[in-house]
């Protein structure tokens, strides 16, 4: 893959081997791995967040981890800026910027941009959220080309789309593409790969994992920010809840890691179905 306004995309669910593939296409193609994952920029969480080893970012670069201190807050549109900077600079060094990791709202907002669709009147939104009957068929009625794009099931993107679509006259196709065109990705080459791996595989492979960091120091890291406020961010990571749990003395290590795999198990169940509706159009991958 020549470095030249071109970038990959590698995305899929905790555990999927997507940093492993990074790393490897990042030694081959001069490549710069830029992180995907909400809870990998904090500095505090290396180990529970799964972030890459010391050893793994001497080998090539990577961006945008642990660059944020636990106390702060962290959202969308600072990492779609933060990302789109570093994108920038691999191209002016040379390099394939490849960004990789589970958050698909980061990955969304890369390729299409955030939603500047108006004001939905609050009746408006009322009245389709509260429709009992056959929604999708009214967005096929209506909204069409939207339509084709999502799945039947996904009641909650159907909505949407029928809110904007009465509210504003627009297919919210319409706004996703006036949005996308100032993507810094708008006219480059992307290679998207999602990593598919079975679901069972996820949940052992997820569960290894827990007991690894335990094994690494996962409760002394939990120790060490159990002064910050709970309602941040970072205090929600799968396994901070739980192991700070065991530390207040309110539960057992041994139930505190099951509780976390417990919660590792239905995020992975969540990431499968977003990324289901979401990511139709990538490509295949494993580890």
């Amino acid at each position: 893959m020549s470095p030249e306004k071109r970038a990959l995309l590698i995305a899929g669910p905790t555990a999927s081997g997507k940093s492993a593939l990074a790393l490897d296409l990042a030694r081959r193609w001069n490549g710069v791995i830029i992180n995907a994952d909400a809870m990998q920029v904090y500095s505090d969480l290396r180990i529970l967040t799964a972030r890459p080893l010391v050893s793994e970012e001497s080998q090539v670069p990577h961006r945008l981890y642990g660059h944020v201190g636990g106390g702060q807050g962290y959202s969308v549109a600072r990492w779609l800026e933060e990302v789109s900077a570093e994108i920038a600079r691999a191209w002016e060094a040379g390099q394939v910027p490849i960004v990789t990791g589970g958050t698909g709202l980061y990955f969304r907002a890369l390729e299409r941009g955030l939603a500047e669709v108006p004001e939905i009147p609050g009746e408006v939104r009322t009245r389709w959220r509260e429709h009992t009957g056959d929604v999708y068929g009214e967005l096929m009625i209506r909204d069409p080309a939207m339509a084709q794009r999502l799945l039947a099931s996904d009641r909650q993107r159907i909505v949407r789309a029928l809110e904007v679509i009465e509210a504003t006259g627009r297919s919210l196709l319409d706004w996703q593409q006036a949005q996308r065109a100032n993507s810094i990705l708008a006219g480059v080459v992307v290679e998207r790969i999602y990593m598919e791996v079975p679901r069972d595989e996820l949940y052992a492979r997820a569960e290894q994992r827990f007991d690894l960091m335990l094994k690494a120091g996962a409760l002394a890291e939990v120790a060490a920010i159990s002064h910050l406020d709970p309602v941040l961010p970072v205090m929600k990571a799968i396994g901070v809840p739980e192991l700070a749990a065991h530390l207040r003395g309110e539960i057992t290590l041994e139930d505190a890691a099951a509780q976390a795999k417990t919660a590792t198990r239905n995020y992975i169940k969540r990431q499968l179905t977003w990324w289901r509706g979401q990511m139709k159009h990538w490509q295949e991958g494993g580890p």
